[in-house]
């Protein structure tokens, strides 16, 4: 029973992806973790501008994330269904998707830019320093979409390790850049922007390279293919729907964070950290369910599709409770790390407890989210993602009744188990029948 539980046949095709997949991950935060570096030595204005400038970024590329998660499954099932050059024509597909709703978001945010950081509360030298950063960036998103949509066509294809490669050529290029306009050129917080522009279109060029000779070895045509986009747009406006109920989740715990008190605030920030770190680790797997599932289903090989699918719950379940684990271990150590507030830290080991004692449902819940995306059962993740919400937002009200520590432990318990709980039973309902089972390309 124990070798079972720690040895599987299929552990080495999902490590193949899940590892590189987690280095890629992993490596897309250090953008803005240099940009702050970097950008933290110019001033508070400055610093301060690019927090409101990240936060419209970060919202507007975690939504639109849907253009990896709709591009692989397609690429992965038409290759697992043996059409390598139909597989290669989705990708490309998904990517002219991707450079079209990046142009679309230059244009129409030009000129938002001031208004949009005002609107966030910034004024003065605070606004402008936004306004600088957030119209210099929006040059680069189209390229970054383009980043996304290429990376969904490398997972389809069974390859998580080229976007590593290319994650850690263009954080270390972002790096040099940053630091060589900010400073050398005086650009100020308009270099660090100018530095990431340049990293992400490296970043781009570098896959539409690849795309572009995988097509020449294969014979897929290169022009857009209107039947193909469309198909990528309903698959990812599906997605859109259930990564925005996500996303609603997440501010609505913020907001009722910041209704409790500043220093409930504070300690809800660092654990949400602290989970958003293990949910990284956790979403490897995940992308490694993604392609897999789709391969397996345009292969029409239901078995093995089944066989991934337990041990990816295995896996995600006994990773979620290692991690579990070691955040529970160093709970009482982390305080320091993040903030000298004593009252603070106080708070902060109950916090991150909870967050601890949530990882193996949260492994459950990632894990069956990839297999079913990898299925392209989008619709059903797109309406039970609305009905989670529904279900999760009474109990983070109650939550707010509570005062100081115990609500901010009632917040967090409302978050890592009603809302996965919720997750948890909708996901595990469907993954448990047969009707996301669809095999073909």
């Amino acid at each position: 029973m124990r070798t079972a539980l720690l040895r599987s046949p299929l552990d080495r095709d999902i490590l193949r992806l899940a590892v590189p997949a987690l280095g890629a991950l992993v490596a897309e935060p250090l953008f803005l973790l240099t940009d702050t570096a970097l950008v933290g030595h110019l001033g508070a204005d400055a610093l301060a501008g690019l927090g409101i400038a990240s936060i419209v970024l970060q919202t507007a590329v975690g939504l639109l994330v849907f253009l990896a998660y709709a591009t692989t499954p397609t690429v992965a099932r038409r290759l697992g269904a043996g059409d390598t050059p139909g597989a290669i024509r989705a990708g490309i597909d998904g990517m002219w998707l991707a450079l079209g709703i990046g142009v679309l978001l230059l244009v129409a945010g030009l000129p938002l830019a001031a208004p949009v950081a005002r609107t966030l509360g910034a004024d003065g030298a605070v606004a402008d320093a936004a306004t600088t950063y957030l119209s210099v960036s929006l040059w680069g998103l189209p390229g970054m979409l383009l980043v996304i949509a290429a990376t969904g066509l490398l997972r389809g294809l069974q390859d998580t390790r080229t976007p590593l490669i290319v994650a850690v050529a263009g954080f270390a290029a972002n790096a040099g850049l940053n630091a060589l306009l900010i400073y050398g050129a005086g650009l100020g917080i308009a270099g660090s922007a100018l530095g990431t522009v340049v990293a992400q279109w490296g970043m781009a060029a570098v896959y539409v390279v690849i795309a572009v000779r995988a097509a020449r070895r294969y014979g897929s045509p290169l022009r857009p293919g209107l039947r193909g986009v469309s198909a990528s747009a309903l698959a990812g406006g599906w997605l859109l729907l259930r990564t925005a109920s996500l996303r609603v989740a997440m501010l609505a715990t913020v907001a009722v964070g910041a209704s409790v008190g500043v220093t409930e605030l504070a300690t809800l920030q660092i654990a949400l950290t602290v989970f958003s770190t293990l949910a990284f680790v956790l979403d490897a797997y995940a992308i490694a369910g993604q392609a897999l599932i789709g391969h397996g289903l345009g292969a029409a090989d239901v078995p093995r599709v089944q066989a991934v699918t337990r041990r990816l719950i295995v896996l995600g379940v006994v990773s979620g409770v290692a991690l579990g684990l070691v955040a529970a271990a160093l709970a009482p150590l982390l305080g320091p790390v993040f903030t000298s507030d004593a009252a603070v830290r106080q708070a902060l080991v109950p916090a991150l407890l909870v967050v601890a004692a949530s990882t193996p449902l949260a492994g459950y819940v990632f894990v069956l989210d990839g297999v079913l995306i990898g299925a392209g059962d989008a619709r059903y993740l797109a309406w039970t993602g609305v009905v989670n919400l529904v279900a999760y937002l009474p109990l983070l009200a109650l939550a707010a009744f509570a005062s100081g520590t115990a609500a901010l432990v009632a917040i967090l318990a409302a978050l890592c188990f009603g809302y996965l709980g919720a997750r948890a039973v909708t996901l595990g309902l469907r993954a448990r029948g047969t009707r996301w089972i669809v095999t073909g390309a």
